[in-house]
């Protein structure tokens, strides 16, 4: 195992900056997620990592050791790419063993230590099949099982379950992590697909344009965002527009767009009578009711904050059913599991509440109001 440091790593391509002042540390035996949308700079920074790419600026160190300047070859690394790139004239055994071939390892040592690796992908019983008869996910574990043949202090993947389905893919994130667990090695693994990386990380370094806008446990990303740009990309929510009105010690009170006045906790934050804010009420933070004939919003039963609204749209997501809630123009959504109280149906009043507590505040320039830190 080893641990990696990245400081001030700059990557440029021409006018375009890929890659802007990043600084990442990652711990011995860590399993660390980079996350973001395409074009953030995720890849880049692994192939920096791996030698493949040279840093316009910034060191990376592997294991305390700086290795900024050494080719691949010479970095004790190994990367899973999304396309496998398996031999496709040699066979499984053979394509495992190929790196442990060129590091010069006799061939009753190379053998014994792909069957090995085979084994920990639980692939011993294909050594002798080529890679094309293999399915996909299988490929997969190949791929794996010849990157971790050599021993790397580090392991690159490089989204590298992007080409399965939806449940291979599903399947082969928590095998990873199994195999992670078992191999004790670090790990750096791009995506985009928020789901693999809370599954599969023990942390999660969120990129945005070349930068990493936070980091942290996957529950802690989730529950503390530190930026409006996080809070969306992490999962579908409700965002509504507001304005302060009043601030008071507990927090401020807004005028938002859903036609009434809400209370919001921003703790020490600076906010000021007149600011623009933007409210995100989280789908699974709504309670959801039928509507009294003469409710008109305000309070609920347990004297919580609520709004009324109507029922536009039902869209049915197999294990789920989200609804679509109009109030003083504005649309929500809320969602529940098939077979709960699933019988809202379009046309239907129904009373809107939540707990100020749940509620997240952005300010105008998307910086999180009271809460949130990197």
């Amino acid at each position: 195992m080893a641990s990696v440091t990245l400081s001030g790593l700059r990557k440029e391509y021409g006018d375009l900056t890929a890659v802007d002042g990043l600084d990442l540390d990652v711990d011995d035996g860590e399993l660390l997620c980079l996350l973001g949308p395409s074009g953030c700079g995720k890849s880049t920074t692994l192939r920096m990592l791996g030698g493949l790419e040279t840093p316009t600026d910034g060191d990376v160190h592997i294991g305390g050791e700086p290795v900024t300047d050494q080719p691949p070859y010479e970095r004790n690394t190994s990367m899973v790419f999304q396309s496998w790139a398996l031999f496709p004239h040699k066979t499984v055994l053979e394509n495992v063993a190929f790196g442990l071939k060129m590091d010069g390892v006799g061939s009753d040592e190379r053998e014994e230590r792909a069957r090995e690796m085979l084994d920990v992908v639980e692939m011993s019983g294909f050594a002798d099949h080529d890679p094309t008869d293999l399915s996909g996910g299988q490929k997969q574990r190949v791929a794996l099982a010849r990157s971790l043949a050599i021993e790397p202090d580090v392991l690159l993947l490089d989204e590298p379950l992007s080409n399965l389905d939806k449940r291979l893919r599903e399947q082969m994130q928590l095998e990873l992590r199994n195999i992670h667990d078992e191999v004790e090695t670090t790990f750096v693994h791009v995506t985009h697909d928020q789901n693999e990386a809370f599954t599969l990380a023990d942390s999660i370094a969120i990129m945005n344009d070349g930068q990493i806008e936070q980091i942290g446990a996957p529950r802690e990303v989730y529950d503390d965002p530190v930026s409006l740009f996080i809070e969306e990309f992490l999962g579908d929510t409700n965002l509504v527009e507001a304005t302060v009105t009043e601030t008071t010690e507990a927090g401020v009170v807004a005028d938002i767009a859903l036609g009434t006045e809400i209370e919001l906790p921003t703790g020490d934050a600076s906010v000021d009578a007149g600011d623009d804010l933007t409210v995100s009420f989280r789908p699974e933070e709504l309670d959801v009711e039928r509507a009294d004939a003469d409710a008109s919003g305000g309070a609920d039963a347990d004297g919580g904050p609520s709004i009324t609204g109507e029922i536009t749209d039902v869209l049915y997501r197999g294990s789920t059913v989200r609804f679509y809630v109009e109030c003083a123009g504005e649309h929500l959504f809320f969602e529940q599991s098939v077979g709960a109280d699933t019988d809202f149906a379009v046309g239907d009043a129904v009373t809107v509440s939540w707990d100020p507590a749940d509620l997240l505040a952005f300010a105008a320039d998307g910086d999180r109001v009271g809460g949130g830190g990197a």
